[in-house]
């Protein structure tokens, strides 16, 4: 595939078809489509709405805990020996992760469209967790959909989901992982189309949910650029964020991408590695195609049908990508890099020992990579690595890896 020209700003979006470049659109039902158009008009309304901004902050501040932490990791970059590592802490906020900041951007939305009832798709239960949250702080009625895979591996955070009083219903089509949880959601909105809101947790499916995704989660870079700023003076040399669908990655890179001076670097599942099919590194081993309602680099047979891929993280188990991460690959602005499950598992254990900081194990992948460079940068050079939420969720997982009983 031919590189596209290099664009004059690598911010400034998609275009009115939700396209950049050849990925994203709205590849959806007819039913949907009015759905879809009354979703992105309310978004234009409210994007550069002081009101809308100035609530969203406050909750941000107040409710979330923002903004998050830019933690000189001094024990790993000690351990490493080479460049300094921070870690931007997204694992502190409330419910663990950043989908707080997503979640809390879009149930303003939903109230501001007066719709009744929200519905989610979740995979590492992170999202699901932070949609039931936002919803029961603003008395929605909530339904989540996990695979059936997800739910058995993801008990914490199904437990805080029926907690917070969602209703989450398990999806055993396919794998029982994030793609199939997505179908169903698709499925509920086209039959519930009136009072129900979608809340995507990615920067995936049709447009205009890649934009609005990424900037909700932008904040994570807008803050992280003013806070190393702050603390050594300069931009960092290199940021690295795990890659699933994409969101806490496009929220870091974003503020940075007209930066040339920064290395960006995003981490994908390299699973049990790309020689199979046991992965799920869709720009290293995928092509392009259509899948929930966007154009983008997916895992597919010959015949175009999407594979089922595996990650240690189910989170980060997703057959695609966001869209404007396809861009960013294919203009090479951003590397993509795959990492595989047991690279993942060392980089978990170590943070947790030489920080006392429990990953989750997506960011576990971006640790990892970090792990393979920093020791071969000089000792003044920076690297951010994006903590997108905390382990709790994943000690049964890594328990059992490790061949051990809790």
């Amino acid at each position: 595939m031919n590189k596209p020209a290099t664009p004059n700003s690598f911010r400034t979006g998609p275009d009115e078809q939700g396209m950049f470049g050849i990925f994203g659109g709205r590849f959806v039902a007819e039913t949907l489509m009015p759905l879809i158009l009354d979703l992105e008009r309310h978004w234009n309304e409210v994007k550069n709405d002081a009101d809308f901004r100035a609530e969203l902050t406050d909750l941000s501040t107040h409710y979330a805990g923002r903004p998050s932490k830019l933690y000189f990791a001094e024990g790993l970059t000690k351990h490493l020996g080479g460049a300094k590592v921070y870690f931007k802490r997204e694992d502190l906020n409330h419910t663990g992760s950043h989908k707080i900041n997503n979640c809390l951007g879009q149930i303003l939305l939903a109230k501001r469209m007066g719709k009744k009832r929200i519905i989610a798709e979740t995979g590492a239960g992170q999202h699901g967790v932070a949609s039931a949250t936002v919803a029961a702080r603003f008395g929605f009625p909530c339904v989540v959909y996990m695979g059936a895979t997800d739910v058995a591996r993801q008990s914490p955070n199904v437990f805080r989901m029926k907690l917070l009083g969602a209703e989450v219903r398990p999806v055993t089509a396919g794998h029982g992982t994030l793609k199939d949880a997505m179908n169903e959601a698709l499925r509920d909105w086209v039959t519930n189309v009136e009072d129900t809101y979608y809340l995507i947790g990615t920067a995936a499916g049709p447009h205009p949910y890649p934009e609005l995704v990424r900037d909700f989660q932008s904040v994570i870079g807008i803050e992280a650029r003013a806070q190393i700023l702050e603390q050594e003076g300069r931009l960092p040399d290199t940021i690295i964020a795990a890659v699933g669908g994409g969101s806490n990655a496009i929220g870091l890179f974003h503020p940075f991408l007209d930066d040339k001076e920064v290395r960006i670097i995003g981490i994908e599942a390299g699973g049990r590695g790309l020689d199979g099919i046991e992965h799920c590194a869709s720009m290293n081993a995928g092509a392009p195609g259509v899948l929930h309602g966007n154009r983008t680099y997916l895992l597919q047979n010959a015949d175009g049908q999407i594979m089922d891929g595996h990650s240690i993280s189910a989170g980060l188990d997703y057959p695609g990508v966001g869209p404007e991460h396809s861009w960013l690959r294919d203009s090479g602005r951003v590397e993509y890099v795959p990492i595989l499950d047991d690279e993942a598992l060392e980089a978990f254990k170590l943070t947790t020992r030489v920080e006392g900081i429990i990953p989750a194990l997506e960011s576990a992948h971006a640790i990892a990579h970090a792990v393979k460079i920093v020791p071969a940068m000089d000792k003044d050079q920076i690297v951010i690595v994006n903590l997108s939420g905390r382990g709790d969720k994943d000690v049964h997982t890594v328990a059992s890896m490790l061949g051990m009983e809790i």
